[in-house]
């Protein structure tokens, strides 16, 4: 019989790090919702100390998700620790993640300790761990590039002040995999209270390493693998798990292991990643890209039609993805409709269905066919969980070939309309502008990304924006046949969040949030905001 690998799924705490994923509270648990439909046996789900926000998401993900284990990371120090298990405590399966860095180069240049200072912190740091949660992991940070001998003296200090999981971590995705593998067969052989233990992988994908890596890893005793949906991380990203699941189920010839994740569930996962993140899949990623089951070459087509086998080693239906690419048309009704959003991992109350349906009738109506990439920019543009300050109800824009365009823009606010013009080099700069001027919070754009989603002509803009405001980093993501007007509503959704933490702060710390006021903003907030 197949043995189990645990699938530790870090997607909400170090797949967040990645430049453009953060996520809101709201965000992090509809995310939390589909990795438990998924059925991932431990999810990571926050840096506790880092932030209140993230803290919340701990406590809130762990008050409402039961099944799977919820882990919060923790450096190795009191401070950390005990933040981390008051965001836990509620949880019904806790895992208290606390990690140090090992490697004589993480000791010389960043931490500036010995080796006999590390070893003392990693049982004081793994015992308090321990005298909060039954179950704590510690990871050796950098541990690919620790030397072995001490490496083997950190996991027996870990292992003997209780720790239950050690994860051994290719931090900067320098390994090869034979030097990985060797690297869990001696911690399994030489650290002595192995017994009960779980060894880990940890793998990042900086040299493209990172899901053979983690097969090395399970090949040198590892029964755990920490990964993230469509592989995001830090730098590279991390170890994907998609490909990690769908590896151990086709080659079970060369593994003879088994996971409990539900495949079915992997398209609607990175779909959902992607829409909350507003960072695309590439085409051609592995298992969930759009062109993963798609084929060009007239050989291949001729193969596919004769048997999908030929040039299909998995079908679309086994991880979820649509077989074909045409979902619905302007005769489909709302039964139609909310069964694809759940077959995509996105289910719908029915105030969110109504709402829906409407715009999905407006655009079946200029649309002969409607894919799934306009099901999901239908959410975009029709659910903002958080509370919008402003609504665009106007953009009109006039290009020039001299390089001068201009933008009027209308904005409701509590029944209110307020309208503004600007200038600028681009019809979208100068839309931009005209919002700054009547919210009178303006914003620093950081990244602007525009592709077509859908087929042809057919296609609508789709567009991603990351901005500042006063020195904090929002997103927005919107679509429309308009390039102008969605970028309209996806710079207008990164301010509203903007402006909805923002009144937070203020109420939370009056005194600590920078005060912004205009003859315009006055109206909405007296005393200015």
């Amino acid at each position: 019989m197949p043995e189990k690998i645990f699938i530790f799924d870090t997607t909400l705490r170090d797949g967040e790090q990645s430049p453009g994923c953060s996520l809101n509270l709201d965000e992090k648990l509809q995310m939390a919702r589909q990795l438990d439909r998924l059925g991932v046996d431990i999810m990571e789900v926050g840096f506790p100390i880092t932030s209140e926000g993230d803290c919340e998401a701990v406590r809130a993900i762990s008050a409402e998700i039961r099944r799977p284990v919820i882990a919060a990371l923790a450096r190795a120090n009191e401070r950390d620790i005990d933040r981390a298990w008051q965001a836990l405590k509620g949880a019904a399966r806790a895992r208290i993640h606390t990690f140090l860095a090992t490697s004589d180069i993480h000791l010389q240049f960043k931490l500036r300790k010995t080796r006999e200072e590390v070893l003392l912190m990693i049982s004081r740091s793994v015992g308090l761990a321990k005298s909060h949660c039954p179950d704590v992991e510690f990871s050796p940070e950098d541990a690919g590039r620790t030397d072995p001998s001490f490496l083997v003296e950190c996991c027996h200090a870990a292992v003997e002040a209780g720790a239950t999981v050690l994860n051994l971590p290719d931090t900067v995705g320098y390994c090869l995999e034979s030097e990985y593998e060797k690297m869990f067969a001696e911690v399994r052989a030489r650290v002595p209270g192995m017994g009960g233990v779980m060894l880990s992988t940890h793998t990042h994908d900086d040299l493209g390493m990172a899901v053979a890596n983690t097969l090395a890893g399970l090949r040198g005793g590892a029964r755990q693998v920490e990964c993230t949906v469509n592989g995001i991380g830090e730098r590279a990203g991390n170890a994907s798990l998609e490909e990690i699941v769908m590896l151990i189920q086709l080659r079970r010839d060369a593994l003879p292991f088994a996971t409990d994740i539900r495949t079915e569930e992997l398209y609607a996962s990175s779909q959902l990643l992607s829409r909350l993140t507003g960072v695309a899949v590439q085409r051609n990623k592995a298992v969930v890209g759009r062109n993963a089951f798609a084929h060009e070459a007239g050989i291949h087509q001729d193969g596919v039609l004769k048997n999908a086998i030929t040039y299909e080693i998995m079908t679309p239906q086994s991880v979820g993805a649509p077989s074909n690419h045409i979902v619905l048309g302007k005769h489909s009704g709302r039964h139609a409709l909310s069964k694809r959003y759940e077959e995509l991992g996105s289910p719908l109350t029915k105030p969110e269905l109504e709402r829906a349906y409407e715009l999905f009738c407006r655009l079946a109506d200029r649309k002969k066919q409607v894919y799934d990439e306009d099901l999901f920019a239908i959410l975009d543009e029709g659910f903002e969980h958080l509370p919008e300050t402003f609504k665009l109800r106007l953009v009109q824009s006039v290009a020039s070939s001299d390089g001068r365009s201009t933008a009027a823009v209308e904005l409701e606010k509590d029944g209110q309309v307020f309208h503004d013009s600007a200038t600028a080099e681009g019809p979208c700069d100068a839309a931009f502008r005209s919002i700054d001027r009547i919210t009178g919070v303006p914003g620093r754009i950081l990244d602007f990304t525009v592709h077509t989603v859908g087929l042809g002509t057919n296609g609508v803009a789709e567009v991603f924006i990351r901005a500042s405001f006063d020195g904090r980093e929002f997103t927005g993501k919107s679509t429309s046949h308009n390039v102008v007007e969605a970028a309209a509503r996806a710079y207008l959704q990164s301010a509203n969040k903007g402006v909805y933490e923002q009144r937070r702060a203020l109420e939370a710390h009056p005194a600590t949030v920078p005060v912004h006021s205009n003859k315009l903003t006055d109206r909405y907030f007296p005393g200015g905001y």
